[in-house]
């Protein structure tokens, strides 16, 4: 580590055009040779990755069949075993909130109105909706403190309309797993531009083609900046010199890729509709390009909180990339259908390759003396368990990353059934500095997460 006993300021930034600001990564220098390594710690990243309509575990494809560490990673999981000794498999827990509860039908509306709330949403297609605050908020509220933006709410699938979307529930619930009151769901960004002017600085004009002229005109954000680069490293060390140069060339990579998807929009007359500008028509190129702003978001410490949802809960998108035309939620009601479950499964795994690419990008961007994966805790899963019955207990969820040293991964952790999810989301949060009294049915936190 390159130490000075004069520090470069945390919050440090770059200046480009127009009041443009860039922060910069946690670097060596920003550390001060006389700190203490425990008053030197990386902050703690908390990141939710939600997929709706379930996880198939008929024969099980997800859950391993033995607990501890000695399991063997399921067929639907298997893109995540690189990252086994940073990964929990957490089963037998349960999101009471998301049941009927006397309210009948409308099982995904509630399983994403509850997932990070714990509290069961009031049935309603009017504007008297009602759920609860959600964990990453609660987050936000205090890690909003010290960063520029509280949080980021990116998904890949545009919301419903406004309405109802399902069995009399309003598509406020199925639009997002965010709230930042019980009456204020938070929108879902799914433009990558409008992430990256959120996070980088913005233009005059929502046009596509315009975008693309000011980008041409001002080439790129970054050129305005490599004087005061190009200064700063005359000062840094060699490990320093390297995180900086990767970081920048990271925010490059983005703007080229968001300024070629706007270039095919733009040549690309829809009718009788608007395309946002900067998405990719590809899954998953999309899905890189969100995944690769919220990392750099987190990497520069514009914020300590994201949520990321593959899709809107019951989402009936297809899949034509991993050769299932059929919709999402359409297949999960198999009904004992081969082809219709073996459809899911595909489904599934392709959700959780999505996932992995989060994965590897945290474990390989560097944060203080370690990874932000070392430095984060990221939870991937799902609301309901079995799409075909709408059921809300046993629930498919994964926990991964280090949590600074506070959580020993390598291991599936099984907890008697209807255990509150809301137990793991307070022992997230406490892990992460932030103390609750109440949360949904929560009865105290969830053990285990730190010893074998």
């Amino acid at each position: 580590m390159y130490l000075t006993r004069k520090a470069i300021a945390r919050r440090t930034f770059l200046k480009g055009l127009a009041g443009t600001a860039l922060a910069l990564p946690l670097l060596d220098s920003m550390i001060p040779a006389m700190v203490k390594a425990a008053e030197s710690k990386a902050p703690v990243r908390l990141g939710f990755a939600y997929v709706p309509n379930g996880i198939i575990n008929l024969k099980g494809e997800w859950k391993p069949a033995v607990t501890g560490s000695g399991f063997e990673f399921a067929s639907t999981m298997k893109a995540l075993e690189p990252y086994r000794s940073q990964l929990l498999v957490l089963s037998g827990l349960t999101q009471n909130g998301g049941r009927a509860l006397g309210d009948g039908p409308g099982d995904h509306a509630r399983a994403g109105a509850t997932w990070l709330t714990g509290v069961h949403p009031k049935k309603t297609e009017g504007a008297d909706i009602h759920s609860g605050i959600s964990v990453d908020q609660i987050a936000a509220r205090e890690f909003g403190k010290q960063t520029q933006i509280a949080s980021l709410e990116i998904g890949l699938e545009a919301a419903g309309l406004a309405g109802g979307c399902d069995s009399g529930y309003s598509c406020a619930y199925t639009n997002t797993v965010s709230w930042r009151s019980p009456t204020t769901p938070l929108p879902v960004e799914v433009n990558p531009r409008a992430v990256f002017e959120r996070l980088f600085g913005d233009g005059q004009s929502t046009d596509p083609a315009a975008r693309l002229a000011r980008m041409k005109e001002d080439s790129s954000i970054l050129d305005f900046m490599m004087e005061d680069v190009s200064r700063m490293k005359t000062g840094l060390g060699a490990r320093d010199k390297n995180k900086l140069s990767e970081y920048l060339e990271a925010i490059r990579d983005i703007e080229r890729r968001i300024q070629l998807a706007e270039a095919q929009n733009a040549s690309f007359k829809m009718p009788l509709m608007d395309k946002p500008g900067g998405i990719p028509d590809d899954f998953s190129e999309h899905a890189k390009l969100m995944i690769d702003l919220q990392v750099i978001a987190f990497q520069a410490d514009l914020t300590r909180v994201g949520t990321f949802m593959i899709a809107r809960e019951g989402s009936n998108r297809s899949y034509k990339q991993i050769e299932v035309p059929d919709g999402h939620h359409s297949v999960t009601h198999h009904q004992n259908d081969p082809d219709k479950i073996d459809k899911t499964i595909k489904i599934n795994e392709f959700h959780v390759k999505t996932f992995a690419y989060y994965v590897d990008k945290m474990k390989n961007t560097p944060d203080g003396d370690g990874s932000l994966l070392d430095h984060s805790m990221l939870l991937y899963g799902s609301s309901i368990s079995d799409g075909n019955k709408h059921t809300h207990d046993d629930l498919p969820l994964v926990l991964v990353g280090g949590g600074n040293g506070q959580i020993k991964g390598g291991r599936h952790l099984s907890y008697p059934n209807e255990t509150p999810m809301n137990n793991l989301l307070v022992a997230m949060l406490d892990k992460a500095g932030v103390k609750t009294e109440k949360f949904g049915d929560a009865t105290g936190e969830i053990d285990r997460l730190s010893e074998v």
